[in-house]
């Protein structure tokens, strides 16, 4: 029996209308195997997937290896200096060329020794001289579109997709002064098997409605009340954000609720007054502050658990502060405290939606980016929809 019926894709339309009527997505797709399986069909095989950081891969050889999907994937620094990502699976019998990361000029797997270049090019194939009409221009690694954004990477599995810039428009006021092709990414952390689905960990993180009521205190300078949604989301477009504001000038997320690192110097004013929490799904999340601007990427195991790295994008000028590991520590202390309590939440939330007793809930008018989330999967699900007694494995 598949859950894929035209009464469920029916039924999501009590969750696009507007803030004020708008209900809940089903519990369901949040707990279903079956129903991860399609979106990885519907959403990760044909949107733009962040992977990283171009800052990761700064010269020319290096690499590392991600999934997109359930796809192993190579991201490498060509020598021409721009990113290629191609699959990381050798033509011959299907094994994974690479794990991990380094830099090297050449790509050689381990099974039987066949060579790939920095861009996916089969370069040698020991003992094929007797195969019959084999080419080694017809045995490369598959690639990838790529696309970078402000020093993110991005990959895409659908050769056809349209750039992902122009659909990113409506926020690039709101990022432009700090410069994020020019920040530094003092490295990353991956949490692995969070038990939590995917659309949870979205959800919380451009979640205003509980800004400074699960992290009352230390969020108290970024009110609930001062959430706001400045420009109309369209269809048309790939990211969902809100912006929020202070109690007082350069707020930070940390105990004293003051920045600690050297402010980005080209803000204005008004940008120092508030942050932005930012959705690009299916995979990033992103905020600025005044001091910092902050990524989670998103990475779904099961229906139920995620991997997600976490890291931060500082101005160049902050790694020259004679006290600036002391102010990152203190930094990072005080967003690992956020964490811990999203943490609980969100594993909460995601033992409730297994619940008999879950209910399609309503929203507060805090909640709007997550109706406009909302409108974001809704037009892909119906787009990919599966035709009846269709079954997803």
């Amino acid at each position: 029996m598949t859950m894929f019926t035209q009464e469920l894709l029916q039924s999501f339309e009590g969750s696009v209308t507007d803030v004020a009527t708008a209900c809940t997505l089903p519990p369901e797709l949040y707990t279903s195997e079956d129903f991860l399986a399609f979106e990885r069909r519907a959403l990760f095989e044909h949107e733009w997937c962040c992977v990283g950081v171009a800052g990761r891969i700064p010269e020319p050889g290096d690499w590392f290896t991600t999934t997109v999907s359930t796809e192993p994937v190579i991201v490498a620094r060509h020598k021409d200096g721009s990113i290629r990502a191609f699959s990381a699976i050798c033509r011959h019998r299907g094994m994974q060329v690479a794990e991990g990361q380094g830099s090297g000029r050449t790509f050689r797997c381990p099974y039987h020794h066949w060579s790939y270049g920095l861009d996916g090019r089969l370069l040698g194939a020991p003992a094929m001289e007797r195969t019959a009409g084999f080419d080694k221009s017809d045995w490369g690694l598959p690639n990838l579109a790529v696309e970078e954004w402000h020093g993110f990477v991005f990959v895409n599995l659908d050769p056809d997709a349209p750039p992902l810039a122009p659909t990113l428009e409506r926020y690039q006021p709101y990022v432009t002064n700090y410069e994020l092709d020019n920040c530094v990414c003092p490295g990353t952390f991956t949490l692995t098997d969070l038990p939590w689905n995917w659309k949870v960990m979205f959800e919380n993180f451009n979640d205003g409605y509980h800004a400074n009521r699960l992290h009352q205190v230390i969020q108290d300078f970024c009110p609930s009340e001062m959430a706001r949604f400045p420009v109309p989301w369209t269809d048309d477009s790939n990211v969902i954000f809100r912006e929020n504001g202070y109690t007082h000038i350069d707020g930070g997320f940390n105990a004293t609720r003051k920045a600690l690192l050297p402010v980005f110097p080209k803000l204005t004013e008004k940008e120092r007054w508030r942050s932005t929490f930012a959705l690009i799904p299916p995979t990033l999340c992103f905020g600025t502050a005044p001091d910092m601007a902050f990524f989670f990427i998103v990475r779904p195991t099961s229906a139920e658990t995620i991997d997600v790295e976490i890291g931060y994008l500082l101005h160049p000028g902050s790694m020259e502060h004679p006290m600036f590991e002391h102010l990152f520590k203190a930094s990072d202390e005080g967003v690992q405290v956020f964490v811990a309590q999203d943490q609980d939440a969100t594993t909460k939330v995601q033992r409730g939606l297994r619940s008999r007793y879950a209910v399609r809930g309503r929203y507060s008018w805090q909640e709007e980016t997550h109706v406009q989330f909302n409108r974001w999967l809704v037009q892909r699900y119906r787009r990919h929809w599966p035709p009846g007694n269709t079954v997803l494995r």
